[in-house]
């Protein structure tokens, strides 16, 4: 008997793998910037739901991290609307070192393409993460 639900089990699990319903999507990558001597990294933490997540870490030793990321920051929609962050769960603006959770509503329909902006004030550029799904 154990042996016959063992087979079944592996069974289920084969046909599970199959059809793609055994894992979950795999975690996308943290991207990392370098410019004006402050290093930001994002990590995508959930993209799942209604909410969207980002950790969001930045470094410097040169100057004071004074960025209101729910100003500086958006998700870019396929059609290339811009979208406000809900809130930053983080540190506060000043020091060297800021690290927190970029939180947004989800965008409908999910893009293929996931890319978020933020533009840090004396930057001639913004600074772009994309991540394909």
């Amino acid at each position: 008997m154990r042996r016959l639900m063992m087979q079944v089990l592996l069974a289920c699990a084969t046909l599970a793998t199959s059809a793609g319903l055994s894992a979950a999507p795999a975690p996308l990558a943290p991207v990392t910037t370098n410019e004006a001597a402050v290093t930001v990294k994002v990590t995508p933490r959930n993209l799942a739901g209604a909410t969207w997540e980002f950790d969001v870490v930045f470094e410097t030793h040169s100057q004071e991290l004074t960025d209101d990321l729910v100003k500086a920051a958006v998700l870019v929609a396929a059609d290339g609307s811009e979208v406000a962050p809900l809130e930053w769960r983080g540190a506060a603006p000043g020091g060297h070192h800021r690290a927190g959770v970029l939180r947004f509503k989800a965008l409908n329909p999910a893009p293929s393409m996931v890319v978020l902006r933020i533009t840090r004030t004396g930057e001639p550029k913004p600074r772009v993460f994309q991540w394909q799904r």
